[in-house]
């Protein structure tokens, strides 16, 4: 288990309830606040009123005071900030330790491809592998963390998108950040979108690089801690 990224400035809250796909009422030293959350999956089972949260504050230009980033989970804590989930990502990247990703480095981030825009362009030697990235916060059966909470139009289209580079003799992968405590095995959440699975899975044969790494938040050291860089996928669900 890795410690890369510590959180300064974190504020213990109450999660009240969501207000819309942005933004919860959270209690914090006894009065109402909204804060912002970038994490725009259905999250059921962390925006639950009563529940622990983790928060920062934010820049005065915002329109919302604090920043939710994590939520109270089995004793540690679900990162749900997709953008801290991706800053974690790319310091294990930055310091090589990711081995299905030895050797490589960051070139871009929101590259267009296809009709999409994936979220990294990757470079090793002269060899290119564009990554989309994906959080999954959603747990199944204690010890898996699936993806997606909800039905996603944009997360099909980037899943074909890849495909399609894969098949004129391109590389490419999707990742998913199993960004939940106490995980085993990531899978695919059928049940709210249908097509993930089959799409994951003909990606796959295709050759398509499906991987997962697993992270969490520690309140005690207010640090951001990766568990297991290569996580188990399950595909045949």
């Amino acid at each position: 288990m890795a410690r890369l990224l510590e959180i300064s400035g974190v504020i213990e809250c109450e999660i009240l309830k969501r207000l819309n796909r942005f933004v919860v009422e959270v209690l914090i030293d006894g009065a109402r606040s909204r804060a912002y959350i970038s994490n725009t999956g259905r999250l059921m089972e962390h925006i639950v009123m009563g529940k622990k949260g983790f928060c920062i504050k934010n820049p005065r230009v915002r329109k919302t005071d604090y920043r939710l980033f994590a939520v109270s989970d089995r004793g540690l804590a679900a990162l749900i900030d997709t953008q801290m989930q991706m800053r974690t990502f790319e310091e294990a990247v930055k310091r090589g330790v990711i081995p299905w990703l030895a050797g490589y480095k960051v070139v871009k981030r929101n590259v267009k491809l296809g009709s999409s825009l994936v979220d990294y362009l990757l470079s090793c030697d002269k060899k290119l592998l564009f990554l989309e990235v994906k959080s999954a916060v959603l747990r199944g059966n204690y010890s898996y963390a699936m993806y997606p909470d909800c039905p996603t139009i944009r997360g099909r289209r980037h899943i074909r998108d890849i495909m399609n580079h894969v098949k004129k003799g391109g590389s490419g992968g999707i990742l998913f950040i199993a960004a939940l405590p106490y995980v085993e095995a990531f899978k695919p959440y059928g049940k709210e979108d249908p097509e993930i699975p089959k799409l994951l899975q003909e990606a796959y044969k295709l050759g398509v690089l499906i991987k997962a790494i697993s992270m969490h938040y520690d309140p005690s050291d207010s640090a951001i801690h990766m568990d297991c860089l290569d996580l188990k996928v399950i595909l045949n669900c």
